[in-house]
């Protein structure tokens, strides 16, 4: 008798923690996603800013921009076209760089917000805003700088 009520004690935690786990899964897997064109920007500044605040303190920059639970500052930035691409997944890539600065803010634009970017011209100068993902930094191994990394990108304004 006592082995069938450890069995049927033993089942049931199993059930019930089968059934916290999937719903813990099933309310991560849909929860709605950042909406980050309709979210207020958390700062605004120049690609030059960044990357110099950056490169001079990138604990600090990190501290300030970026959090451990993907929840990362809505920025602003505004800096001329050095180049426009498309990544593996046919988002437009462009990356904000001014003549003479080290690295630059390449911005991912989402499938909704590509459209804005096919009138871009090389030049231009032009305000972006989205997420940051990472800093800029300089890795001594390759030699060379990282950009600053924006994500679910749109463009704000356009001169």
């Amino acid at each position: 008798m006592k082995k069938k009520k450890l069995i049927r004690l033993v089942a049931g935690v199993a059930i019930i923690g089968t059934l916290i786990a999937g719903s813990s899964a099933a309310f991560m897997f849909f929860r709605p996603h950042r909406d980050v064109q309709a979210a207020k920007t958390d700062y605004s500044l120049t690609n030059s800013e960044i990357v110099s605040e950056y490169l001079k303190d990138s604990q600090a920059a990190d501290n300030k921009y970026l959090a451990a639970d993907g929840d990362s500052k809505i920025l602003e930035v505004t800096g001329t076209v050095n180049k426009i691409s498309e990544n593996y997944n046919d988002q437009k890539v462009i990356l904000l760089k001014e003549k003479g600065d080290h690295a630059g803010v390449s911005a991912t634009f989402t499938a909704e917000t590509n459209h804005k970017v096919t009138d871009l011209k090389i030049g231009e100068t032009v305000t972006v805003k989205g997420v940051i993902r990472s800093g800029a930094a300089f890795d001594e191994d390759l030699g060379f700088y990282e950009n600053v990394i924006l994500e679910k990108s749109d463009l704000v304004a356009q001169k």
